[in-house]
């Protein structure tokens, strides 16, 4: 199957908008069993939406369409279409009741110009908006009208927390019975941190070769902190190739892979802590608060966080976490002491099952010889022990702190592990 993104809004190209819709879309057509083959984006102008549309419509067999579905003058990507397939609109009882409903539930009034997101081109099939507004399409074209065989069209809206739930739960079912896989499709990602991309190829290559060779495909997407390693493998056999290469990693690097496919290591550590019914707290002074806004971002971390101090200030460890003065005027902000004893008072003040503390010199100065910028000192405070973790994160500010959080979390999930395994 010819698949083709067209991404459609002017603040796209201006920069002021990340597009995340190509690579979102990308990944979830990759684990369906299908690649994007080309990707545009174009401005919020008729002619530049309609060339697009009107050359995907030349040869592809699936064009997706994101943005240009709101109410304002600049949302064109309907009109512009329903004109190109030569579609009138009509106003759609079931889209306009759901415009108004949703301004009903919250209070509000509805803008007269919000109903435009009731036309629906002449035969196009509506996706309702669980999250907004704007519904989104499927049109089909016949043949010959603009190629030999048939196109679907799909338009989706713009927003992210709109489009994606939308592509889930309405559209990829859809699909799968438009454009069945003509052969099996296995796909698997192990999330891995602790190893740098290079360092895994390194380890696992060798032992995989004969799966690569039988048909296995490998993929790593690195990022920040971790690194994503993705097996592919098609038609017969492609489950146990699949299952075996894992099995193969899994022997070889146990302790750095923290999850499968789409989780998170904030979501793990959740889950890992909800399962032992135990508690964490937090005193982070260089992260500001980046931990704990990753744990809140996992539904149900309420059961197990029970809360986060950002002590950024030396006269807020001592307030707060009831650390003693001393200790930082002899080893400094930035120490194993005073993280080891961050981590103590949180756990003291919390009656938490365990507690995590971070400190460091974020950059770009405040650093020395004995401590250079990037220097962190990670610690994890439980009733029978503190361990502190050293590191030298050399990055920008904002990076920094997300590599910091992704370290304290990890040295909690291995913590939370280690206390399983049985004494050598």
């Amino acid at each position: 199957m010819n698949i083709e993104l067209i991404n459609t809004g002017s603040e796209l190209l201006l920069g002021r908008v990340l597009n995340t819709h190509a690579q979102w879309l990308g990944r979830q057509f990759a684990d369906l069993g299908h690649t994007v083959a080309r990707q545009v984006t174009v401005d919020d102008g008729g002619p530049a939406i309609r060339a697009a549309v009107r050359e995907a419509l030349g040869r592809a067999d699936l064009i997706i369409t994101t943005g240009g579905l709101g109410p304002t003058s600049d949302d064109r990507t309907r009109d512009l279409i329903a004109a190109l397939l030569g579609r009138p609109l009509r106003m759609d009882a079931a889209a306009l009741d759901h415009v108004v409903q949703f301004f009903a539930a919250r209070q509000r009034p509805v803008p007269e110009s919000t109903k435009v997101q009731g036309l629906v081109p002449e035969g196009a099939d509506v996706l309702m908006n669980a999250h907004g507004t704007a519904p989104g399409l499927i049109l089909g074209t016949e043949p010959g009208q603009f190629r030999a065989g048939r196109n679907c069209l799909v338009m989706l809206p713009g927003p992210p927390r709109e489009l994606r739930p939308m592509f889930t739960n309405q559209v990829v079912p859809i699909l799968q019975k438009r454009f069945p896989l003509e052969t099996a499709f296995v796909c698997r990602t192990l999330k891995t941190t602790g190893l740098g991309e290079s360092r895994l190829e390194e380890i696992i290559a060798g032992p995989l070769q004969h799966l690569t060779g039988a048909g296995l495909e490998l993929g790593y997407c690195a990022r920040t902190g971790e690194v994503d390693l993705r097996f592919v493998a098609r038609g017969g056999g492609a489950a146990e190739l699949v299952a075996g290469a894992e099995r193969i990693v899994r022997g070889l690097v146990p302790e750095n892979i923290y999850g499968v496919d789409d989780d998170q290591l904030e979501a793990v550590i959740v889950r890992l802590l909800a399962e032992r019914k135990q508690t964490l707290a937090l005193a982070e002074s260089c992260t500001g608060g980046q931990i704990a806004n990753r744990l809140t971002n996992v539904p149900g971390a309420s059961a197990v966080l029970w809360g986060g101090l950002v002590t950024y200030s030396n006269e807020a460890k001592v307030k707060l976490l009831g650390m003693p003065a001393a200790t930082l005027a002899q080893h400094g902000a930035v120490s194993e002491e005073t993280a080891r004893a961050m981590a103590e008072g949180a756990r003291k003040v919390s009656g938490a099952d365990h507690a995590l503390a971070v400190t460091g010199i974020a950059g770009p100065s405040g650093g020395s010889e004995a401590k250079p910028v990037g220097t962190v000192f990670i610690a994890r405070a439980t009733p029978d022990q503190t361990v502190v973790l050293r590191c030298c994160n050399r990055y920008d500010r904002e990076t920094f702190k997300h590599v910091t959080s992704q370290q304290a979390l990890e040295l909690l999930r291995r913590g939370l592990l280690d206390n399983e395994k049985p004494a050598s």
